[in-house]
């Protein structure tokens, strides 16, 4: 028997915002599918991100924003592709009820689901988070001419990792000469994976400060897999930082393992740095370094929601990368496995965690 979880839809409550112009007395309606559950740490940035980007553009949710949220639960509970199905039907049952003026996806899971819906293709969709290559995704159904001029109802932003810049300035930091990166086989998992093989075989530019490093991608296929490598890697000399990039794992038993119980057994289990995916990773415990301000990601998909919202056609916004990488620090993970963080480069940091 399979227990299921079903998603949920909720209502956002008015979020306290500097009071801007209304571009319009008349209320309109989004609605955000999360790929994840409530409270996400790759999710909830970005939503929280998105109803700012609204608001600044003067889109306030109580005044005239009518806002609802659905969760798939696509990565703890529904994470097998019927139940990712189901849920994506249940999804768009509560569009089709609501009726609103855009739909943002948060996650690919989402997005392919229900964007590539033929179901949906009257309606304007914003993605945000989109790991997987969107001139792919346009083989199934095609949405879009290119991404500088999608021409369709669908628009949105890509999270570009920025590996390789996460990867040089760590091996800067600390003299590293080989850098592990960690995935799994989940959708995202393999997306990621994709996004990491294009990354590296872009050419790099050269300058005095590039060092000479190695990285090495391992595909992780169960969360015993995941210990063993760990502990490999721990005893492993010439490892020297993690780029832990797994954020779904089973064990033998058919037990999930999410992001949050990852990064918890590393951090109890690795004394290696670990470069962390978002602001959220690092703050639960890994080391950080370059990483994807999911903030403001959402902010960017935020402000194009705000743009249709105002009249402007999806088709007629380029899909555009994640707008910006951000040097974020763990002090207690950096002090708990010996390492020092260069004064001009903590000075340079977006953020620092102290816990």
């Amino acid at each position: 028997m399979v227990a299921v979880l079903w998603g949920a839809v909720c209502l956002v409550p008015q979020q306290t915002v500097a009071q801007h112009h209304s571009p319009s007395l008349a209320i309109k309606k989004l609605f955000i599918v999360h790929s994840y559950e409530k409270g996400h740490i790759c999710g909830q940035p970005q939503h929280d991100g998105a109803l700012e980007g609204l608001a600044r553009s003067g889109w306030i949710v109580g005044e005239n924003l009518d806002v609802r949220a659905y969760h798939m639960d696509t990565k703890r509970v529904n994470n097998t592709p019927a139940l990712i199905k189901h849920q994506a039907e249940l999804a768009m049952q509560e569009i089709e009820r609501f009726q609103p003026d855009a739909v943002l996806t948060l996650d690919d899971n989402a997005f392919k689901t229900i964007a590539l819906s033929p179901s949906m293709s009257d309606r304007s969709f914003i993605f945000s988070g989109m790991n997987g290559q969107p001139e792919e995704y346009n083989t199934k159904l095609a949405f879009m001419n290119s991404r500088e001029h999608p021409g369709g109802m669908v628009t949105g932003v890509y999270e570009k990792l920025h590996v390789r810049e996460a990867v040089r300035v760590m091996s800067i930091m600390h003299g590293v000469k080989e850098i592990l990166i960690l995935v799994d086989q989940s959708p995202t998992g393999k997306a990621i994976a994709r996004q990491v093989d294009i990354e590296l075989s872009l050419p790099e530019r050269i300058s005095n400060r590039t060092p000479a490093y190695q990285v090495t991608r391992r595909i992780i296929r169960s969360w015993e897999e995941f210990q063993e490598v760990i502990a490999q890697a721990d005893s492993d000399p010439d490892i020297g930082a993690i780029y832990l990039g797994t954020l779904l794992l089973r064990d033998e038993g058919g037990q999930t393992y999410t992001a949050e119980e990852i990064i918890d057994y590393y951090v109890a289990h690795s004394r290696k740095p670990a470069i962390g995916l978002n602001y959220a990773f690092i703050k639960q415990g890994l080391y950080g370094g370059a990483t994807v301000d999911f903030f403001a990601m959402g902010r960017l998909a935020g402000k194009k929601v705000a743009r249709i919202l105002s009249g402007t056609k999806p088709g007629e916004l380029p899909i555009e990368d994640a707008p910006r990488i951000a040097l974020v620090f763990n002090l207690e993970r950096a002090e708990a496995i010996g390492l020092e963080i260069p004064p001009d480069i903590l000075m340079a940091a977006d953020e620092v965690f102290r816990k």
